[in-house]
């Protein structure tokens, strides 16, 4: 039964189904039989250049044949290995069945059929596609989105570098920055984060059902198997893995990785709902507008309205993507003794985590695109704050040793509109040098940003 988008249970496979095009082929279900394949597919032809006399290297034709499997890997191969797990009622044994189907017209092949799956547990191929799962997720989709984020905020940083605002320290009127500031304390937060998730290690373990190579040493008990395992985890793809060597386990990989790396991920997302909360009040005090595109409804009462609606898409869907990050780094490095089954379905769902992920980086790639700043606006905003003057002249009044700098200002300002006039005649009034008198007179709150836009030039 083909599903339309529309009946899909969940939104990412049903509204926002082309949104998440790049992450389902990796992170589906056919993404992780696809793995799986590789992997067989890796030792066998690494079993077969071992030196073992009863298995001889195998052919070039028969190298490249295999290697198609995993290079043409398809949707009707998925559901070939589906029907075959009908009867099986095992996936990795229905994948090791199905690739044993395709060696029928090739008797090189054929008689070498036992060794497919040779002393491996379902764990040894299971955790090496996730690791091949995620490696791809990571490079192909999460890291790229943040890069395109990271790239459009730190545009934004610099040509704003100049642009005065006022800052708002809880919620109330305080010394100016400028908005390219404030937009590159995001770009050099999220580069860190990024970078943290770039550098977790992915691991894979190929060493039997209990970690310890008993049944590999059970065939050839001279053999230096960790070695073996080691290289076809570690060798570049499509020969080996690519991944880094796990030489302890249990009958699972001990998926601290995972954690590090979804915690990682997770760390990122927030750093990003807090921006998204920055950017919706920005826009609701009209520091910046949103360009309208055309035929687009803000309200169905309201003509008016035009929502900050993408930042808000993108707190929501983090928010669903951390939840899902945060139980996966908490629950995946616990298993009872040498192996439970619990991590089994909470990993099926590490696309739906990521997929939240990559939705939100898409709604505020929109949402950042369709912003334009008001200068007005900003400008205006600060004229009516010149009570944050009072931190440079106490400051000033402080360098030159006029006592009780900090309690006349605060007696002047505090739960006061203060004009520029008042302020004026208090500097007039100060017993510190005329050339200071004369500097703190021609300050205004939008000259008063200190390094802001060279911080902001920087990022």
């Amino acid at each position: 039964m083909t599903l339309s988008t529309i009946a899909a249970l969940s939104p990412l496979d049903g509204r926002y189904a082309a949104r998440l095009a790049p992450l389902r082929p990796l992170m589906s279900e056919q993404g992780y039989m696809h793995r799986r394949v590789q992997v067989e597919v890796c030792w066998l032809i690494a079993l077969s250049d071992a030196g073992f006399e009863e298995f001889k290297p195998l052919s070039p034709g028969a190298r490249t044949y295999l290697l198609g499997l995993v290079k043409g890997f398809s949707e009707a191969d998925a559901l070939a290995i589906k029907e075959i797990e009908k009867t099986t009622n095992h996936d990795v044994k229905a994948v090791e069945y199905w690739i044993k189907s395709k060696f029928e017209a090739r008797p090189e092949l054929r008689a070498c059929a036992e060794f497919v799956h040779f002393a491996c547990t379902s764990e040894d191929i299971n955790n090496t596609s996730h690791a091949l799962q995620l490696k791809a997720a990571r490079d192909q989709v999460i890291l790229p989105a943040l890069d395109a984020l990271v790239a459009r905020l730190r545009t934004m940083a610099h040509a704003y570098a100049d642009v005065p605002m006022l800052s708002r320290t809880h919620g109330q009127t305080a010394s100016p920055t400028t908005v390219g500031k404030e937009i590159a304390n995001v770009v050099v937060r999220l580069a860190h984060a990024r970078e943290r998730i770039a550098e977790v290690r992915l691991m894979g373990k190929m060493n039997g059902a209990v970690g310890n190579y008993n049944a590999h040493l059970s065939a050839w008990p001279d053999f230096d198997w960790e070695a073996f395992s080691r290289k076809v985890v570690e060798t570049p793809e499509p020969l080996g893995l690519g991944l880094t060597f796990q030489p302890y386990s249990i009958q699972i990989e001990p998926h601290d990785y995972m954690a590090e790396l979804f915690d990682a991920v997770a760390r990122a997302n927030t750093i990003l709902v807090d921006w998204s909360r920055d950017v919706w009040g920005y826009i609701s005090l009209g520091y910046f507008k949103q360009r309208l595109r055309e035929g687009e409804i803000g309200s169905s009462t309201m003509p008016h309205k035009v929502n900050p609606i993408d930042f808000e898409n993108a707190e929501g869907n983090l928010g669903l993507a951390n939840a899902l990050l945060r139980h996966l780094s908490e629950k995946l490095p616990v298993s009872r003794w040498q192996r439970d089954l619990t991590d089994s379905t909470v990993l099926r769902n590490m696309g739906v985590a990521l997929g939240y992920a990559a939705l939100a980086y898409h709604s505020l790639g929109i949402g950042l695109a369709k912003l334009e700043l008001n200068e007005e606006a900003l400008a205006a905003d600060l004229e009516q704050a010149w009570e944050v003057l009072a931190e440079p002249i106490q400051t000033v009044m402080r360098r030159y040793g006029v006592a009780g700098a900090y309690e006349k200002l605060k007696e002047v300002t505090r739960g006061k509109r203060v004009e520029a006039a008042a302020l004026q005649a208090l500097i007039r009034s100060l017993e510190i040098p005329a050339h200071e008198k004369d500097r703190l007179l021609a300050l205004t709150p939008a000259a008063y940003v200190g390094k802001a836009a060279d911080l902001a030039r920087r990022a």
